[in-house]
Order: structure tokens, then sequence, then C-alpha cells
């Protein structure tokens, strides 16, 4: 556990306010370059011939890249420091954004996006205890919702930015495929720049390394196995429209414009944060009813809008799919959180995240490859009804086993 103490705080610069706001600048950074490459794909695919399958590939080299950091890297800001670790994640950010520059071929991009996740990975846990920790630190007498909040929108919020940047970059500059990551690359150094000025938060602890631990309590297991499950449906969604929304929009929507494309991203991640920060509980039942019920229901839209070609109906069922996913994962979150003594909750929720990012790799991976074989309005179909199916199942498991928990 991190030793903090807000009296100790050290600075080079900056005060705690105004560390806190730079540190959700590099955050949303760090998080919108992992979905850069979203509205690109179709351009590395027209340009090389790569197959949507082995672009799902890549997408999922990031996932993995994300699980490898997490599990080995992104605990240890507890003891090495917030601020170096956060800066060392932007700095793998940096690599990760030359490699997408100026090495463009099928080794580069997965390297580029393995490094990538390493990047997330590394920066998650870390800004949102540091931010959480300079909240403190600068209004004391405050509650956590305003850290809550804005770890909330720069999470999700920046991988929501990504793509629409991407997207509008590419469909107005030229050289699409290397402007993105050269603006980045700007975003990033300015990052770094100013991180150096934030205070610590955090007393460096020396002691031997080990990875980040999983733990689930015995009796616990039932709940967290639901909880678990409601992950995987809410990030198995989260992949659709970040692995195959822009080439979906261009080849059954027939939509050409890369900014519409990136769109399908940011429409996903931004209503999942917006929900997220609208719902002050998100484990009250008749919440988690209305957001696993939203699933099947954004997913049947999703589904008609590739069959009859129809915008607007897509632009709707993504909008509430994405909305119902993050309101799902945040009562999967909280259930685990609310049901878990003290001392376990790091590892219990570290077990949910591996869940969590293993449903945002293997369903599409699945999907991809079938969408080779028989199309991608049948290969949604499938995919949708396995989903809701999911989705049904993971609901009633989660308001069965975490009846004490979830509020009426």
């Amino acid at each position: 556990m991190a030793a903090t103490d807000p009296d100790a705080i050290r600075g080079r610069g900056f005060g705690p306010a105004a560390g806190f706001w730079v540190v959700a600048f590099a955050f949303v950074v760090v998080m919108s370059l992992g979905t850069v490459p979203t509205p690109l794909y179709v351009l590395y695919e027209a340009r090389d011939g790569y197959s949507p399958v082995v672009m799902t590939v890549v997408f999922a080299a990031y996932a993995i890249g994300v699980l490898v950091s997490l599990f080995l890297i992104g605990h240890l800001s507890d003891r090495l420091g917030r601020r170096r670790m956060l800066v060392s994640a932007v700095l793998v950010g940096v690599v990760s954004a030359l490699l997408f520059a100026f090495w463009p071929t099928l080794p580069g991009l997965l390297l580029a996006r393995v490094l990538s996740g390493i990047s997330v990975g590394m920066t998650t846990a870390t800004a949102i205890a540091y931010l959480s920790e300079l909240h403190a630190a600068a209004r004391p007498e405050a509650g956590k919702r305003r850290a809550d909040v804005v770890s909330t929108a720069a999470n999700l919020g920046g991988l929501g930015l990504g793509p629409l940047a991407a997207g509008l970059l590419a469909d107005l500059a030229p050289r699409p495929l290397e402007v993105p990551y050269w603006t980045y690359l700007g975003l990033l150094t300015v990052a770094v720049l100013l991180l150096a000025g934030v205070p610590e938060t955090v007393v460096r602890i020396r002691g031997p390394y080990r990875p980040q631990r999983v733990v689930v309590p015995p009796g616990q297991r039932p709940r967290f196995a639901a909880a678990a499950a409601a992950a995987v449906v809410a990030f198995s969604l989260f992949g659709l429209f970040a692995a195959l929304g822009p080439a979906f929009m261009l080849s059954t929507l027939h939509e050409s414009s890369h900014t519409l494309g990136g769109l399908t991203t940011t429409l996903t991640f931004g209503t999942a944060a917006l929900a997220q920060a609208l719902v002050r509980n998100p484990r009250r039942r008749p919440t988690t009813v209305a957001a696993f019920a939203a699933l099947p229901l954004g997913l049947a839209l999703v589904v008609a809008a590739a069959w009859f070609v129809v915008l607007p109906v897509f632009l709707v069922g993504e909008v509430l799919v994405g909305a119902g996913a993050g309101l799902v994962f945040a009562a999967a979150v909280g259930v685990v959180s609310a049901s878990t003594l003290p001392e376990h909750r790091a590892e219990t929720l570290a077990g949910l995240f591996l869940a969590a990012y293993l449903g945002l790799v293997l369903p599409v991976l699945g999907l991809g490859y079938a969408v080779g074989h028989v199309g991608l309005p049948v290969a949604l179909t499938a995919f949708a009804v396995l989903a809701a199916v999911g989705a049904g199942a993971a609901g009633w498991a989660v308001l069965r086993t975490g009846r004490d928990v979830v509020e009426s």
C-alpha cells in the first residue's frame, strides 16, 4: 500500500490544485493515443491489403499490452511514486507514437499497439490514485465525487477523444497515417514537461518486486463471477465499436468520412463516461436493471441498421449500448468494491479488470474471424445475440448474488 501524507506533499512548481489538472490532461492524452488508430485501420487495409482478421489482431495487441502492464507494472506507483510512474507511462506512449509514424508495416503496428497498451495500463491505476490524492490535498474538506468524475471523464472520455481527433486529422490534413501521431507526440511532450512540476504524493518504499496479486475471497466467488461476467459483456461491446466501427461505417453504411468513422468509437466511450458521471450510484437496482436492459435494445437497433443501412438508427443504438455498458461496468466495480474487505479490494478489482480486458480481446477476435467468412451483417447479428444473452444472464446473476449490496 502507498505511503501518503497530504501534509508532506513534495512539489516542484505546481500546487496540488494545478497539479490535479495536469495529471488529468496527461491521463486524457495517454488514453486517447490508445484509440487514435481506430479510424485509420481502413487506411492500413486499403494501403497494404490487410484483412479484417489481421486488423482485429492488431487491435487485440493493445489489450494484451494493457493486461501485461496492469499486472506487472501498473501497481508499482504505490512504491516508486505517482509522478515517476506517470512520466514513464507517457514516455512509453511517445515510443509507441514514434513507431506508428515511422514503422507503419504490420510488425511495427503490432509493437506500437502493445506499447500503447502498456502505456495505458501503467497510466490507469496510477492516474486515478494520483488524482484522488491531489484532490484530497487541494480540497481536504471536500468529498471524492469531483476526483471520481474527472477520473471517469479522463479515462473513458480520453478513449473516445482519440478516434474523433484522428478522424478529423485524416480528413483534413495531409499524410493521414502520420499527422495524427505527430500531433500526439507534441501533446505527450507537453504532458511530460508539465508533469515534472506536479507534486509527489507517495513516499518511496524500497522492497522486493512482486506482480500484482489477484485474490478473490472464497465466500465472494459467486458474486465475483457474476460481476466478472458483466465486465466481460461491457468490454466486449466497447471492443466491438472500437475494432470494427469504422470498417462497418465504410463497408455497410457506405460512409467514407474518417471523422464519422471515428465518431462510432467516440459515441460509445463518450456516452459511457457521461452515464457514469451523471449517475451517482450505479448499484441502485433500477439503474442496474435499466443498464442491462439497454444493451439488447441498443444491439437490436445496431443490427437493424446493419441490415437496412440506416445511419441514424445505428447511432441511436450505439448511444444506448455505450451508456448501458458504462453503467454495467460501474455496477460491477461497485458490487465487488462494496462486498470485499479493504485489504483485499485492490487484488479483487485486479481480477475484475483481467476479466474485462479478456472480454475486450476474445469476442472481437472471433467476430473479426467471422466477418471474413459470412460478412459483417451476419457476423454482427450472431455477436449481438450472444451479447444480449450474456447481458441477460450476467444481469440476473449480479442482481441475485449481489442483492445485499445492490440498493433498492
